[in-house]
């Protein structure tokens, strides 16, 4: 049940005063867990995603149109604040100070949340840096989900953003039902996963899928299962990677590799739920929506020592980043990872959070519109 105490901030006089949030892109899962729980009402709505032509529903925000000055231009009046989460990179930092003239001239103010500092898919940085050169300085409202996020940017561009943690990803009914299900599984086979999918820029395997394997080898009953999307690993894959496919095919029966095609919401959580434990494989990058999905289904997550991590939540840290790799903390890291017997998040304490990050994101918006 939502908290008295926070829902009594958000009293019913704020369902006539609704706040129009023109959210880029709103049907991504983390901007639509910004909205209260069912049942509360908080008064903020956010405007649908434009649909691009030619894309896929699951992507059809992308390129989002919504950041085009144009737009803006065009649509104005239908929201009151402007909110920037993701898809930024599409836009040059010519076209986002375009986008910030116009958001001007309409007198709606710009709240932009830095989910990355260093963009993931990008092996040189300079293409971001330059975006958020723009955007930071210009957002009315400037939010972060770590501490640790917000006082680099502090010490980038001299301003302190609020902090408001990461929602869950998994849906409450889902959480629920994967983390009962680790109950009834006692006596089997520890369970290590590292996580391939079609592989960023930011992503190094080739240095920790082989220590990975060393490591688990020395872990009496574990096993190391690598998945990867087919589209990478088979010969004639869209994103083949010849050299990756080598290693991984090459590991024989000392991994247990599984090839597949992208996983459905569904698939996503029964996977995640049948690890103990989820190691991620980054040289740089900021936060892990994939880190809050393992809290939520009540996966270990060991996470590399760069980006803010284990601000996020309860994880195991291995020393990696774009100049240093420890092999040895990694192995540690997976040892810790294994006997830690809680999940990170119980569904009460996420349903709890999401009400707080509704709350803080109209009290923010009211901030500005006062």
């Amino acid at each position: 049940m939502p908290s008295p105490t926070l829902t009594a901030d958000l009293p019913a006089r704020r369902a006539a005063t609704v706040i129009r949030v023109a959210s880029v892109p709103a049907s991504h899962v983390y901007v639509r867990h910004l909205s209260a729980p069912d049942g509360v009402d908080d008064g903020v709505v956010r405007l649908p995603d434009p649909p691009t032509s030619g894309r896929s529903e699951q992507s059809q925000w992308w390129p989002p149109t919504m950041l085009a000055a144009a737009w803006v231009h065009r649509h104005h009046e239908s929201f009151d604040v402007f909110h920037v989460h993701f898809g930024f990179d599409a836009r040059t930092p010519a076209e986002l100070a375009d986008l910030v003239d116009a958001l001007r001239t309409h007198g709606k103010p710009l709240v932009l949340t830095v989910h990355d500092l260093r963009n993931p898919h990008h092996a040189d940085r300079r293409e971001h840096d330059a975006q958020l050169d723009v955007l930071v300085p210009a957002a009315q409202g400037l939010v972060t989900l770590t501490r640790g996020a917000a006082a680099e940017i502090a010490g980038r561009w001299g301003r302190w953003p609020t902090v408001i943690a990461h929602p869950h990803v998994v849906e409450v009914e889902q959480m629920a039902q994967r983390q009962a299900g680790r109950t009834s599984r006692p006596g089997r086979t520890a369970r290590v996963g590292l996580h391939l999918k079609s592989v960023r820029a930011g992503m190094d395997p080739r240095i920790v899928l082989p220590a990975l394997v060393r490591a688990v080898e020395g872990i009496e009953g574990a096993v190391l299962q690598v998945n990867g999307h087919a589209e990478l690993l088979e010969p004639g894959g869209r994103a083949y990677d010849a050299e990756l496919a080598g290693l991984v095919h090459d590991l024989g029966d000392r991994i247990d590799l599984r090839v597949h095609e992208y996983f459905t919401d569904d698939e996503l959580w029964a996977y995640l739920s049948s690890l103990d434990v989820s190691v991620l494989p980054y040289r740089f990058g900021t936060h892990s929506g994939w880190l809050e999905a393992c809290r939520d289904v009540g996966t270990a997550v060991v996470a590399p020592s760069c980006g803010y991590y284990a601000d996020q939540g309860p994880v195991e840290t291995y020393l990696l980043d774009e100049d240093l790799f420890d092999e040895s903390t990694l192995e540690a890291a997976v040892l810790r990872a294994l006997v830690r017997a809680e999940p990170a998040a119980t569904v009460a304490d996420r349903e709890r959070q999401r009400l707080e990050v509704a709350v803080a994101h109209r009290r923010l918006y009211e901030s500005l519109l006062a």
